[in-house]
């Protein structure tokens, strides 16, 4: 039973939900390493579609990388007054050693019956199948085709461009867990797409066809960071009921 100054796992979410901010002026406040490496650790609790992962959380720790990294984000003075950088990375071939590490344990696992790993080994097979042949450029024009018919194809992870985003989507998923986990602890964070994703990718070495949707600021607020009333659209215009 909760005491009466023991919150809910409710109302501790709500804490955090409405703490987050984008905030776009941090103090010279460090961050210490172990809570960032916590942030991380609750990140990759996320989900993402059959538990394939296909993203990666690249800490910016060093002082030259982030002055190179913060250079890249085109003056955003989140990213110059952050103290720590996570760029998010995503790409098809993340999810496809995924799918191969994920079939490995489920193989040797004392723990799953004969029948979890019969499930596992089909799901994990039709996501390496998808992956594999489904991601070549041939599909791209039927995609593009199909999408002039019925846009809501558009997503599907299939073809060069479709299995990238679904990597991209599931990224977000890992993203916004750790920008939560870090209102949790009291650490703010501004989430920056304005950037040049060219040259992060040349200064992080990243390999051809790994996309970054997002790079995340880290840091506590400075006194002057600009925080105005939230806006959002009225629930009556962003929930449709059927």
């Amino acid at each position: 039973m909760k005491t009466q100054n023991q919150s809910s796992p409710w109302d501790a979410f709500k804490t955090a939900n409405r703490f987050r901010r984008a905030i776009r002026h941090f103090n010279a406040t460090p961050i210490p390493e172990e809570e960032i490496q916590a942030l991380l650790a609750e990140a990759a609790l996320a989900p993402s579609s059959g538990n394939l992962q296909p993203y990666q959380l690249h800490w910016i720790r060093s002082a030259p990388m982030k002055a190179g990294i913060a250079a890249a984000c085109n003056g955003q003075k989140a990213a110059a007054t952050a103290q720590a950088l996570i760029v998010v990375v995503a790409s098809p071939a993340l999810g496809r050693q995924t799918a191969r590490d994920q079939l490995a344990y489920v193989e040797s696992s004392s723990a799953l019956g004969e029948n979890s790993k019969a499930y596992y080994r089909k799901q994990i097979g039709m996501f390496q199948r998808i992956l594999g042949i489904g991601a070549s450029a041939l599909w791209s024009p039927l995609l593009l085709l199909a999408t002039l018919l019925r846009p809501c194809l558009s997503l599907l992870p299939i073809s060069h461009l479709g299995s990238r985003h679904w990597a991209a989507r599931n990224a977000i998923f890992a993203a916004q867990t750790l920008m939560l986990a870090a209102a949790a602890k009291g650490i703010d964070s501004c989430p920056m797409e304005g950037f040049s994703a060219s040259r992060v990718a040349k200064q992080l070495a990243l390999p051809r066809g790994a996309v970054i949707p997002l790079i995340i600021a880290l840091g506590y607020r400075a006194d002057d960071a600009r925080i105005e009333a939230r806006w959002r659209r009225p629930l009556s215009d962003m929930v449709i009921p059927h």
